[in-house]
């Protein structure tokens, strides 16, 4: 059985999975409560399912670009957790499970998350060997320079404000996912962390940060 948090962005999410099932689930938007939200949160899922912290067997916790305050309480609980259980800890790209969500196509997609101050933060992904894969560089941008960059079909999806969709909408290329198709659902951050446990692929609690994005600061893909 794992456990996964997400706290991003305002948008929190908490999933249990067990490989075969997704036990529980459950996302929210948050007015700067990650701290009192999160373990509650937890609690009430571990008991919706009938089980306590010391069933779970790994944790998986989205690593970002997202909020600074939120990214460093989710990876607490997730690194606290990890080490008081012992338990096998694994980061997940934030973006990536935006990516996650959606069939297979031909387009690329760029998956958004709200960077502050009007901004986005943007992965930009291709389909190869059967999963979305990221390709390029995670980009800090406003809407226009996004709007600007799309000059081929291009799906997009995830956190949009109204008057982000608005803009984008002008842009014949861009093709808006829905906003249903554009949560980030925790599932797919436990379907992703659950895959890389598996394959044996995990990561030292005691090294595991976030990703932080600034203006003018891409990193490489």
């Amino acid at each position: 059985m794992l456990l996964v948090v997400d706290t991003s962005t305002s948008s929190i999410g908490v999933a249990i999975y067990d490989g075969a099932r997704v036990l529980s689930a459950e996302t929210w938007i948050t007015h700067n409560y990650h701290t009192v939200e999160l373990g509650k949160a937890v609690a009430d899922n571990l008991a919706r399912v009938g089980a306590a912290a010391g069933d779970l067997q790994a944790l998986g916790v989205a690593l970002g670009p997202g909020s600074f305050t939120g990214l460093r309480i989710g990876l607490a609980l997730a690194k606290g957790l990890a080490l008081s259980q012992e338990l096998p800890l694994i980061g997940i790209p934030s973006l990536d499970v935006v990516a996650a969500a959606h069939p297979l196509c031909e387009m690329p997609l760029a998956a958004v998350l709200e960077a502050g101050r009007r901004r986005l933060a943007v992965g930009w992904y291709r389909a190869q060997d059967g999963h979305w894969q990221s390709h390029g560089k995670l980009e800090n941008l406003t809407v226009e320079e996004l709007a600007e960059k799309i000059t081929s079909p291009t799906l997009i999806s995830g956190e949009l404000t109204k008057e982000f969709r608005d803009t984008l909408e002008e842009e014949q290329n861009a093709i808006l996912a829905s906003p249903a198709h554009s949560l980030r659902n925790p599932a797919f951050l436990a379907e992703l962390a659950w895959a890389r446990w598996q394959a044996g692929e995990t990561d030292d609690p005691t090294n595991l940060s976030p990703i932080y994005l600034h203006r003018g600061d891409p990193i490489p893909g």
